[in-house]
C-alpha cells in the first residue's frame, strides 16, 4: 500500500494548490472564495522515487456559521484516521488565528508525524513572517510557497524521508467510474450506498459537491475509482464563477472515466437536461448506465418502468444501447447490482475482435443490405479492421468512404454490435478510402525530381536525337 499524506489546514491557507503541486495536476479547484473544497479530493504523487498518495481536505472552522463545516470536520477527521503522515498547513500572509491554535491542538494527539508548514512565504524576503507561528509549539516549522513552489522541496525531503523507499508493486488498472446527472438527483448518496460509508457530504441544496471527487477502492480482486461529480445546470442557470469551474470538472471527469453512471430522479421523469448530460456522455465514448434513482418513492400506478425506460430510449435514441437499472441510494435498494452491471459494460468495453470475424460479418451486412451507387458505380467494402479499445472503434476501407450514407454507416455499426455482441457499449466505425496510405507512402518515397525520373528524361532525349 502506498503512504497517505493529508493536508489540514483552514480555509484559503492554499491546501488545494499544495495538493494540485504534489499530484502534478489540477484536480482540486482553486479559488480566493473560502470553502471551496468540503470532501476528500484524492490524488497519487511521487517524490524521491516514492509513490504516495495525497488527500486534500476543507478549511477547518470551529463553530463557523458555515451550514456544511460540521461534516467538513467530519471528513477531516476521516482523513485524519486514513493518514500515514499530515501536514498542517498555515497561511503565512494572514498570520496566526484562533483556528490555528484550535487545528494545533487537534492533532498534538495524532499517532503519526506531523510536519507544519507555512505557506505563501514567496521567498527569503518574507521568512520573518513565518516567526509568529512557533508559539504553537510545533516544531520544525518549514516556509514555503505553494503556488511559486518555493521550500515545497524542502518539506517534502523531510516528509518522505520516513517512507518505505521502495516503490509499491504496480496495481491492476482500475475501473474508472464517473457519476453525473443533474443537482439533487442523488449522486453522492449512491456514492456513499455503494461504499457504504459516509465518504461523500450530502445535501438537498444544490451545489454541494464542487470538486470532481476521486474515491479507490476495491472488491475481491477489482480495483475501481468512483469519480462523484458537481451536478450539470443548464448553461443559462449558471452564473456564479465557482459552479462553471465544478461543471468543467464534471465534463472533465467523464473525459478521463471508462463508464458514466447517468443518474436521473425516477419521481420527476425524463428531463431535457437529462438527455443532454447523456449526449455528453455519448459524445466522449463513454461507457453509459442509466440509473433511475428514488426508485422508492415513485407511485408505481402511475409510472412502471417500462414507461419510464420507452420515454427515456425515445428522448436518447443515440444511447439504445445503454442498460438502464431502478435504484434507490437512500434504501439500498439494487446498488450492489451496479457494479454487476458497470463490470458486464466494462468487458464489452475493452473487447478486441479478430480481424477475420469481423470481416465475416461485415460481409454478410454488405450481402444482406447492399449500399447505394456512388457515380453510377456500386460502393465496395474491401475489408475492415479493429483500430482500438474503450470504445471499441473499428477502420473499414472502401472505394467511396465520402458516399456511404448516415443511415448505411449506421446500419453497419448495429450488424457489427449484432454479430459481435457488444450489445451495450458505444461502438466507432471509421470509413477510409483504400490504397490512401500506400498512395502517400509512394509520395513520400518518390517526390517531384527524383533519379528514376530524370533517368527516363534522358533515354527520351536520347531518343529524339
Amino acid at each position: 500500500m502506498k503512504p497517505v499524506i493529508a493536508i489540514l489546514g483552514r480555509p484559503n491557507a492554499g491546501k488545494s494548490t499544495l495538493f494540485n503541486r504534489l499530484t502534478k495536476s489540477r484536480n482540486a479547484i482553486v479559488d480566493n472564495f473560502p470553502g471551496v473544497t468540503r470532501d476528500r479530493l484524492y490524488g497519487s504523487g511521487i517524490w524521491n522515487d516514492i509513490e504516495f498518495s495525497v488527500i486534500d481536505t476543507g478549511g477547518f472552522l470551529s463553530g463557523s456559521d458555515d451550514m456544511f463545516s460540521g461534516e467538513t470536520r467530519g471528513q477531516i477527521k476521516a482523513a485524519l484516521s486514513e493518514a500515514d503522515c499530515v501536514i498542517l498547513l498555515f497561511d503565512g500572509r494572514n498570520g496566526v488565528s484562533p483556528y490555528d491554535s484550535e487545528m494545533a491542538d487537534m492533532v498534538r494527539g495524532v499517532s503519526v508525524p506531523v510536519f507544519t508548514a507555512v505557506n505563501k512565504i514567496d521567498g527569503p524576503e518574507h521568512e520573518k513572517k513565518a516567526v509568529d507561528f512557533f508559539r504553537l509549539g510545533l516544531d520544525p516549522i518549514f516556509s514555503m510557497s505553494a503556488e511559486h513552489n518555493y521550500g515545497v522541496s524542502d518539506l517534502m525531503d523531510h516528509v518522505t524521508a520516513s517512507f518505505d523507499k521502495t516503490l509499491s508493486e504496480s496495481e491492476p488498472d482500475a475501473v474508472k467510474v464517473a457519476i453525473i446527472g443533474r443537482p439533487n438527483v442523488g449522486k453522492s448518496s449512491l456514492l456513499n450506498s455503494i461504499l457504504g460509508e459516509e465518504r461523500v457530504i450530502v445535501s438537498e441544496i444544490p451545489g454541494t459537491t464542487r470538486d470532481a471527487i476521486d474515491t479507490p477502492f476495491r472488491v475481491d480482486d477489482r480495483s475501481y475509482i468512483l469519480i462523484d461529480t458537481a451536478g450539470i445546470r443548464r448553461k443559462s442557470k449558471v452564473y456564479q464563477r465557482l459552479e462553471k469551474f465544478s461543471v468543467i470538472k464534471a465534463l472533465a471527469g467523464l473525459k478521463r472515466c471508462d463508464i458514466a453512471l447517468i443518474v436521473l430522479d425516477a419521481s420527476e421523469g425524463i428531463t431535457e437536461q437529462d438527455v443532454r448530460i447523456a449526449g455528453y456522455a455519448f459524445e466522449r465514448g463513454c461507457g453509459c448506465v442509466f440509473l433511475l434513482n428514488k426508485w422508492d418513492i415513485v407511485e408505481k400506478d402511475d409510472k412502471t418502468f417500462t414507461e419510464i425506460k420507452e420515454d427515456l430510449r425515445y428522448k436518447a435514441k443515440y444511447l439504445a444501447f445503454a442498460p438502464v437499472l431502478t435504484v434507490s441510494a437512500l434504501t439500498g435498494k439494487r446498488v450492489a447490482k451496479v457494479l454487476e452491471v458497470v463490470d458486464n459494460v466494462h468487458a464489452q468495453y475493452c473487447t478486441r475482435i479478430s480481424t477475420g470475424p469481423l470481416n465475416r460479418i461485415m460481409e454478410r451486412a454488405t450481402t444482406r443490405t447492399e449500399p447505394s451507387l456512388a457515380h453510377g458505380r456500386r460502393i465496395k467494402f474491401y475489408y475492415t479492421t479493429q483500430a482500438g479499445t474503450k470504445p471499441p472503434s473499428f477502420i473499414a476501407f472502401t472505394n467511396y468512404p465520402d458516399k456511404v450514407h448516415f443511415s448505411y454507416h449506421r446500419y453497419l455499426i448495429n450488424q457489427i454490435r449484432e454479430g459481435s455482441g457488444l450489445d451495450s457499449v458505444p461502438l466507432r466505425l471509421f470509413l477510409r478510402k483504400r490504397g490512401e496510405e500506400e498512395n502517400s507512402h509512394v509520395k513520400k518515397g518518390k517526390p517531384k525530381g527524383s533519379r528514376t525520373k530524370k533517368k527516363k528524361t534522358l533515354r527520351g532525349r536520347r531518343k529524339k536525337r
